[in-house]
């Protein structure tokens, strides 16, 4: 090896050495029931199983509707018992999926059932809460979320006289919801804002769901920045992006083993991982039966891996691209302005 190899190789041992010790770990991998490991939710009393079955793969057009029932049907059976899913996930297909497998053969009782809205108005919450709890088939969700706060202004719109937080709770105090958290996966710092406005509200939010993948610790950390604060807080870490929707593993630096154990390693809850076959669904298995808790040094050796491919966000196109950001896209999903600000300025300019 040249100088300046062997040198390089030093430094990156130096930064993701740094890096792993800034990010927090498990000490027990969890409660073995059967094939799935469990976690306590936050401070909420929930047991969940350590993988959450995705809810946008399995409605996707590719994944025909019987084999995604079937996908549920044996996660379920097998000791998954948290499901994902959001109102705007394939037109609302995943949400219909899920609530056909569910209404058969008593699945719902096995399931913790959790979704997300876009609605950033108290009117257009209220109306994507109702459309989800109709295609879930069922009368309350066991946690919804605030879907994608990636702008500094979504907070705030959120928390807002006549905002999207009236109405989940208003459905929270109907029973027609249980819990309450939000998701994110652009930046740390918009995540650590939204717990601010939070408690300058006077709310304590049970769940906040973030990527947590072997990348991310090279790049606008959510390990190192946001997780110590949920801890702190009491508030349930939902992972997810371990693959980064496969784009992680286009790197060729880690395999997938390297991504799901990362994630498990972390004070997580739940780590939500995209299952839309057999294969994927026996993997995730294997990644729990396998799984034991890292120290910091095997830490640092595992995040050294992707550490001269992640410093940019190459691969964390979630972070550094809108290619992932549907509300982006859709930006009718938010609704409009609040009756306050269109008071304010009645016209947008330009």
């Amino acid at each position: 090896m040249s100088e300046g190899n062997s040198a390089q190789s030093m430094n990156a041992e130096s930064n993701s050495g740094q890096a792993a010790a800034r990010i927090p770990r498990v000490t027990n991998a969890g409660t073995m029931k059967g094939e799935m490991l469990y976690r306590e939710l936050g401070s909420t009393g929930e047991q969940v199983s350590v993988i959450g079955l995705g809810g946008s793969h399995l409605g996707r057009p590719k994944v025909e509707e019987d084999d995604a029932i079937r996908l549920i049907h044996e996660g379920l059976d097998r000791g998954i018992n948290f499901l994902d899913n959001s109102w705007d996930y394939n037109e609302g297909r995943s949400e219909e999926r899920v609530g056909k497998a569910l209404s058969q053969g008593g699945y719902r009782q096995k399931a913790f059932v959790m979704t997300k809205l876009d609605g950033r108005t108290k009117e257009v919450a209220t109306n994507q809460i109702n459309d989800s709890l109709r295609r879930l088939k069922v009368d309350h969700i066991d946690l919804l979320q605030h879907h994608e706060v990636i702008r500094f202004d979504d907070p705030d719109r959120i928390f807002a006289e006549g905002g999207a937080m009236e109405a989940v709770v208003e459905a929270r105090q109907a029973g027609k919801v249980r819990h309450i958290g939000f998701t994110g996966h652009k930046d740390p710092r918009i995540h650590l804002y939204m717990l601010e406005v939070a408690q300058k509200h006077g709310f304590h939010f049970d769940t906040v769901q973030m990527p947590v993948n072997i990348m991310d610790a090279h790049f606008r950390s959510f390990s190192q920045m946001v997780v110590p604060e949920a801890v702190k807080q009491k508030i349930g870490v939902l992972g997810m992006k371990s693959f980064g929707d496969g784009i992680i593993l286009k790197s060729g630096a880690v395999q997938p083993m390297d991504c799901l154990h990362y994630s498990l390693n972390l004070p997580i809850s739940v780590l939500i991982t995209g299952i839309d076959s057999k294969m994927l669904l026996d993997q995730a298995f294997t990644a729990v039966k396998d799984f034991k808790p890292m120290d910091e040094s095997a830490v640092a050796a595992l995040i050294g891996k992707t550490e001269q491919v992640a410093m940019s966000g190459k691969y964390e196109l979630f972070k550094t691209t809108s290619h992932f950001d549907t509300t982006a896209r859709h930006p009718d999903w938010l609704g409009a302005d609040t009756p306050a600000v269109q008071k304010l300025s009645p016209q947008l300019p330009g």
